[in-house]
């Protein structure tokens, strides 16, 4: 994870105003405890007048301005919540057939006193992890190493954890050539009928089959300012209108986020973040993320695992589903006076 010197060294256009308040926040601070000079005043006046444009602009946010924070180079990342909320964290790798793929990360945790088997999407920090990653663009090994581990926590009845950040599965033809799709489809299809319950949240990027391939659950939720969408924008508009620029446009047509996805029943609920974003306080955003865990756990373990199931498949199967209300029918016209009838 990021520290807090980065995130005075990286800012969106519409962060750098408030930034750039925090920055005079800190030299008057210093400059205060240097020289043993009261300035409070001028401190407070400054600390107010940031909160004030914090919430003018992240209250107001755009649908594009959400995607970009969604993609924030300083925003947590899933392997950074597994550090926050989990413990006892043992990864398994590989997926028994070709190879280990860091793009996803799986293994046994524990969250509070409960086993778990979690599944997270890796995208890296650096650009050695960057590559070794894929740039968050798992291959089918990864769904594969992913399917691997979801029927090891059938097996030992272990509540599965999915923790989705990513810009979509990966493109190339090595991947097709080893069944990228076959590998997402066989995921979507066990998840669907896994006798465990099954727990997803979109941190950051939810894009494509990269998201679905772990992305079918009892509970769904986003955090806030994460999106969830077949393409990203920039591909929409790309295709759409020969022109990635007008990416903004078509993130408003897409519907794509948290809050679109809550209204259209794609998710059951958002976790709020911290005011400017969850990489302004990680650990207010786990600390949300664990009681949203633990409280679905909680009633989950409550429900029979064929009901689990039921449910499940209802769900799903409700997904896209739009009733229309039949038109009024309408009453004949009555026939004219002196009119025969039938004429």
């Amino acid at each position: 994870m990021a520290d807090n010197g980065d995130r005075e060294r990286f800012a969106y256009d519409f962060e750098t105003p408030i930034l750039e308040l925090e920055e005079e926040i800190r030299r008057l601070s210093e400059r205060a405890s240097a020289e043993h000079e009261d300035l409070s005043g001028r401190i407070e006046k400054l600390e107010r007048k940031r909160d004030r444009l914090l919430s003018k602009t992240f209250e107001n946010l755009t649908a594009y301005q959400r995607v970009r924070l969604a993609r924030h180079p300083l925003r947590p990342h899933p392997m950074d919540y597994v550090r926050m909320v989990f413990t006892d964290f043992v990864e398994l790798h590989g997926d028994r057939r070709f190879g280990d793929d860091h793009a996803i990360a799986a293994g046994l945790a524990r969250l509070d006193d409960e086993r778990v088997m979690l599944i997270a999407q890796c995208k890296g920090r650096d650009t050695r992890e960057k590559m070794a990653a894929n740039f968050g663009m798992p291959q089918p090994e990864g769904y594969r190493k992913a399917l691997h581990k979801m029927k090891l926590a059938e097996k030992f009845a272990l509540p599965l954890v999915c923790l989705i950040d990513t810009p979509g599965a990966a493109p190339a033809v090595g991947a097709e050539e080893r069944g990228q799709a076959m590998a997402i489809a066989e995921n979507i299809f066990t998840m669907a009928g896994l006798a465990v319950p099954i727990v997803i949240v979109v941190t950051g990027e939810g894009c494509s089959g990269g998201a679905l391939g772990v992305g079918v659950g009892d509970r769904f939720a986003m955090l806030e300012n994460a999106y969830y969408s077949v393409i990203s924008p920039e591909g929409c508009a790309a295709i759409l209108w020969k022109d990635g620029g007008k990416a903004a446009e078509a993130a408003d047509a897409m519907k794509l986020t948290a809050q679109d996805m809550l209204e259209a029943g794609i998710i059951d609920t958002i976790i709020p973040e911290p005011l400017g974003g969850a990489h302004r306080d990680p650990q207010i955003t786990a600390r949300r993320l664990e009681e949203y865990l633990s409280d679905c756990l909680a009633e989950l373990r409550q429900v029979p695992v064929q009901e689990l199931l039921e449910r499940r498949y209802r769900r799903y199967r409700g997904l896209g589903v739009y009733h229309e209300p039949k038109p009024e029918p309408q009453p004949e016209p009555e026939p004219a006076a002196g009119a025969e009838p039938g004429a």
